[in-house]
């Protein structure tokens, strides 16, 4: 990724900052903005750009270590993972996580599965020629 990709930063208030680093790293792997063995900024490189605390960064530089999403070897740059078993999970811990929050908010309302379905179909083909009318 260009350095400038490395500022898209979004962060919310309601978990930690180190938690929304990883959560980017994933979605960055799964929509294929990184791929197996692409090397990313230090964890200094990542404070500086991202506009956080270093040890934010290196906190989230352990928990994607230990998630064995970056590997890092000696004084080498951190690199994306090359098991393909790690990599194909994380898109389906992604959809799998939204899809709990979604049931979550609306577990209170009295709706069908089918209704639900249909009405993510209508959304979710909305959203796809959006994207495809953007490219």
């Amino acid at each position: 990724m260009a350095p400038e990709d490395w500022l898209m930063f979004e962060f919310n208030t309601r978990e930690p900052v180190y938690l929304q680093v990883v959560r980017h790293f994933k979605q960055w792997i799964a929509t294929g903005r990184l791929k197996a063995g692409d090397t990313i900024p230090s964890r200094r490189e990542l404070a500086v750009l991202a506009k956080i605390n270093p040890n934010t960064a290196q906190r989230a530089y352990r928990e994607m270590e230990e998630q064995r999403l970056i590997v890092t070897e000696g004084n080498s740059p951190s690199r994306i993972t090359g098991d393909e078993r790690i990599l194909r999970s994380i898109r389906t811990e992604l959809i799998e996580d939204a899809v709990d929050q979604f049931l979550m908010l609306i577990k209170h309302i009295d709706v069908s599965t089918d209704e639900l379905l249909e009405l993510i179909r209508q959304k979710h083909a909305v959203n796809r020629s959006g994207r495809e009318t953007e490219q």
